[in-house]
């Protein structure tokens, strides 16, 4: 199993392949209840990034081309079968990036790019540079977005060791922010915050410009972290969607 991916109990070969990205600052632990959510016909992936849980010891990527060679080259095994790319946030900007890069080089592509609170990749980059930010204000604006959960904020210790991950994270999402060459061949379904203050509808249209085939937006309750948190409705959402990628006979639930 590569480094990338938790320890899976051993799903159906014919099962489609959900590899979920994270967020900036985040891992893979909010994925591992996707699964009995899911259904069997899915066998849920969670990529965990180095440097935070089980790889916390690892040294972490602040660039984005280093970071997806390195995935590239440690999934491709694991991309050969029938797959699809869910991303939330960071996320959804790692997983369009390594289509775009597995496209280039003629590898095995997703099936549907599954887009969270993400938006495209060509719009400017909402937030200012981490540079600029000491460790004060870079607090007070994950805070106002919520991504700093009260379990952190109260403990300082775990308040110091998250800022720095969170820090290179951010550098990752604002280097991973280009076209990346032409539109891909594969569906683009754009999940969003209907309180967002960071991506909003507007922002997630825009990923029509980077598929050939279709590209789709719904928008759930909920601002930028809480409308992946409160998973009911975007599993009711998903499981549909899922289902006609895990068997592409069916109509498509956006038809």
């Amino acid at each position: 199993m590569s480094g990338y991916l938790d320890p899976v109990a051993a799903a159906d070969p014919e099962s489609l392949r959900l590899f979920c990205f994270h967020h900036a600052g985040g891992g893979s632990s909010p994925y591992r209840g996707w699964q009995r959510a899911l259904g069997p016909h899915i066998a849920v992936r969670p990529v965990l990034l180095p440097g935070r849980e089980r790889r916390g010891a690892e040294p972490r990527f602040s660039e984005i081309e280093p970071l997806l060679a390195d995935l590239d080259a440690r999934l491709d095994e694991h991309l050969a079968a029938p797959h699809v790319f869910f991303g939330h946030s960071m996320g959804g900007l790692i997983a369009y990036r390594l289509a775009c890069r597995r496209r280039d080089r003629g590898a095995t592509l997703p099936a549907a790019l599954i887009i969270s609170g993400c938006a495209a990749p060509h719009l400017p980059w909402p937030l200012p540079p981490v540079e600029a930010l000491d460790d004060a204000a870079l607090i007070r604006l994950l805070t106002d977005l919520g991504g700093l959960p009260a379990p952190i904020l109260e403990v300082p210790a775990l308040l110091t060791a998250a800022l720095p991950v969170i820090r290179d994270d951010l550098r990752v999402c604002a280097d991973a922010r280009n076209d990346a060459g032409p539109p891909l061949p594969c569906p683009i379904h754009a999940f969003g915050g209907e309180a967002d203050p960071l991506v909003g509808e507007l922002d997630l249209t825009a990923w029509r410009e980077h598929t050939t085939v279709h590209s789709e937006v719904r928008v759930l309750p909920g601002d930028h972290f809480s409308q992946f948190d409160r998973t009911d409705p975007l599993f009711d959402r998903l499981r549909p969607l899922l289902r006609h990628y895990a068997a592409p006979g069916l109509v498509p639930p956006h038809a």
